[in-house]
């Protein structure tokens, strides 16, 4: 069994009927409760229960502050590959695009290292492109080697991997593994993904339970927000760290909201996720799972971030690039490039991301505690 047996019970499942039939009484119940179901978590997801925004919204800044303080941990991503064998219609390193290709040496790899050590980041996402020919596993473990000299702790978002190949990086120093399904509407999913390894829904989706066979202590899921509808999506996406919880109680489990950005293709979004959606979907969550990490990255603007500080984030991205070996570009051009793999939102810097974090009334953590 894994969470692809989980979900089967919602594959002829009417979300639209469910949620236009949600009563007002039936929300503010919700809201008092302490422990919510499955069935509870979507009813706050409905287009309803925005009427009732501020409430849920105290009760996610109470629930995350009891189980997180005032803390927001800051991290950064780097980006070493964008060599992808994968044709996805929204992103900007898809095999199809015409771009630039490159894999950051070891060397290369240090350079940016130094620079983002730089800015007081003591948390790394070590981000690739989908090719096992550019990036190897000892690639991977040869990076992550180079990571662990400057970073108390190093993630990964890189494709899909084997039990025994995430044990070989916990080994070599990897704590945790982001790994967004996309969509979790598996026949929208073989649409968007036509070509490379990345076209297989279900071993996709049982990333996460490899990675926690594995013993990572960090668990990061979510899905792309504006491929399909916003209820279905945030609900699928919420189950699944649910059930990665249950499964795996020895691991942090985390959860990222991702709203399409602009990318090389030029794809466009089929729905638009709006700010406040975004933000029930976050205190929902929260109210759905008190224990769980929430990241807000670069994607979403300085303004929103900090505006939303409250309302239940764990975590977030600062100084990004989404280019490879961007960090030393930036610095020798002494800008913020926009040719990774989507255009970042908020271009701040780290240390104006953590003065913005103090004037909200929380510590910005530069080391993961949590």
């Amino acid at each position: 069994m894994s969470f692809y047996d989980e979900i089967q019970k919602y594959k002829n499942f009417d979300f639209k009927a469910f949620t236009d039939k949600v009563l007002d009484n039936e929300i503010l119940n919700i809201i008092n409760k302490e422990n919510l179901s499955e069935q509870d978590f979507l009813v706050l997801l409905s287009p309803k229960a925005l009427n009732h925004i501020e409430q849920i919204a105290c009760k996610a800044n109470g629930i995350a502050v009891n189980n997180f303080g005032k803390n927001i941990l800051l991290y950064a991503p780097l980006y070493v590959s964008n060599f992808c064998i994968n044709n996805c219609l929204y992103c900007g390193f898809s095999t199809n695009n015409n771009i630039k290709r490159e894999a950051l040496s070891f060397e290369e790899i240090e350079e940016n290292c130094k620079i983002i050590d730089g800015y007081g980041i003591r948390h790394i996402l070590l981000v690739c492109g989908e090719s096992r020919v550019k990036t190897s596993l000892e690639y991977l473990k040869k990076s992550v080697k180079v990571l662990k000299k400057y970073f108390a702790a190093v993630d990964l978002e890189v494709y899909p991997l084997e039990e025994n190949e995430y044990r070989e990086l916990f080994a070599a120093g990897v704590d945790g593994l982001t790994i967004y399904q996309e969509t979790y509407d598996e026949n929208l999913y073989k649409v968007l993904h036509t070509k490379g390894a990345k076209a297989d829904y279900k071993y996709r989706l049982e990333t996460c339970e490899r990675a926690g066979k594995a013993n990572y202590r960090n668990l990061n899921v979510g899905a792309l927000l504006g491929l399909k509808d916003f209820i279905s999506e945030v609900f699928f996406a919420g189950i699944h760290a649910q059930y990665l919880r249950r499964k795996f109680p020895h691991a942090e489990v985390g959860m990222s909201f991702p709203r399409l950005r602009p990318a090389e293709g030029g794809f466009q979004p089929k729905t638009t996720i709006t700010d406040m959606q975004l933000v029930q979907a976050i205190c929902t969550v929260r109210l759905f799972i008190n224990r769980i990490n929430i990241t807000v990255s670069t994607r979403e603007s300085s303004e929103l971030r900090n505006n939303i500080i409250p309302l239940g984030i764990t975590k977030m991205s600062a100084g990004s690039s989404t280019e490879v070996g961007g960090y030393v570009k930036r610095a020798a051009q002494g800008e913020v490039l926009s040719k990774g793999q989507f255009a970042i939102n908020d271009v701040a810097s780290v240390a104006s991301v953590k003065d913005m974090i103090y004037k909200a009334g929380y510590q910005p953590v530069m080391k993961d505690m949590f």
